[in-house]
């Protein structure tokens, strides 16, 4: 099937809701700053690969909610004032947060929405492993953008995952609660890795919670094309196959935390709030939150 034609043909009223909701969870995710212009309705519906028509009606639903503002026919602008609130989180023990999803869930803007709430650092596994990863794959005669094969699932990943829990550690050890985004598609399917990592961490008197980003398929596939990485490509284009080798009902094998993000689910920033409610309700220590 050709890169950017659906499965399955997806209805105008939820393609529109998909759209709106990526751009929302994008300004609150601080990816779209408050005052930043937006791309032309033009762009945005190649961007998205959808009709015009969408796009507007998916900017009329942000601007009823008073996330963009329309100063012309041309011209929208992202209104978030409270962008520039810091808020810190303190607890009277660390807390790590383990956020997993397949490409395309929405789990690296969880995350930033969370570090946004909390003040938590936030430790992407892309983000701090991406380059050498790209490298690595090159030395060993593969694309830098493959993640299928077996040299990169049984050689590169394991060594990802091992620097992102020597980060999680070291910050751990400055008293730092921390968040880590990853597929941990792998991870949370293997409760003797979740009590392990579990034990490790309270080595450093922190607790951990384990959250996964469930998705629809339609709403992950609009995502993936709309971000337009090279890492996609090969998901797109057989996203059929690509289907049928995940569960999109997977969840965690130990106690864990659902974060739904389908395209009639509630916003993720307000999902993001009652998580951190329940985290911080259940944490040893006093929490305390300030904002500045």
């Amino acid at each position: 099937m050709p890169p950017g034609i659906d499965p399955v043909p997806t209805p105008v009223e939820s393609r529109t809701r998909q759209v709106a909701r990526n751009i929302r969870t994008a300004i609150e995710a601080g990816q779209l700053r408050d005052g930043q212009a937006l791309p032309s309705t033009r762009e945005l519906a190649k961007q998205w690969n959808v009709s015009v028509f969408t796009i507007n009606e998916a900017m009329k639903m942000l601007i009823d909610e008073g996330l963009v503002v329309s100063e012309s026919r041309s011209k929208r602008t992202v209104h978030a004032p409270d962008q520039r609130q810091r808020n810190d989180l303190r607890a009277g023990a660390p807390h790590v947060l383990l956020i997993g999803g397949y490409a395309g869930s929405g789990k690296s803007e969880l995350g930033r929405i969370i570090a946004r709430e909390t003040g938590w650092p936030l430790i992407d596994k892309d983000t701090i492993t991406r380059p050498v990863v790209e490298a690595a794959l090159e030395l060993l005669g593969l694309s830098p953008n493959d993640r299928e094969s077996d040299p990169y699932l049984n050689i590169v990943r394991p060594r990802e995952y091992e620097a992102l829990m020597a980060t999680m550690v070291e910050n751990l050890e400055c008293g730092n609660s921390v968040i880590a985004t990853a597929p941990f598609i792998r991870e949370f399917s293997d409760r003797a890795w979740i009590d392990r990592t579990r034990e490790r961490l309270s080595g450093s008197n922190a607790s951990m919670s384990l959250v996964w980003v469930h998705c629809d398929a339609e709403t992950m596939h609009l995502y993936l094309r709309g971000r337009g990485a090279a890492r996609d490509a090969g998901k797109l284009g057989d996203w059929s196959s690509y289907l049928a080798n995940i569960t999109i009902g997977f969840r965690p094998d130990a106690p864990h935390h659902v974060i739904e993000n389908s395209a009639s689910s509630t916003p993720l920033q307000q999902q993001a709030r009652e998580l951190i409610a329940a985290l911080t309700s259940d944490t040893p220590g006093k929490a305390t939150l300030a904002e500045s």
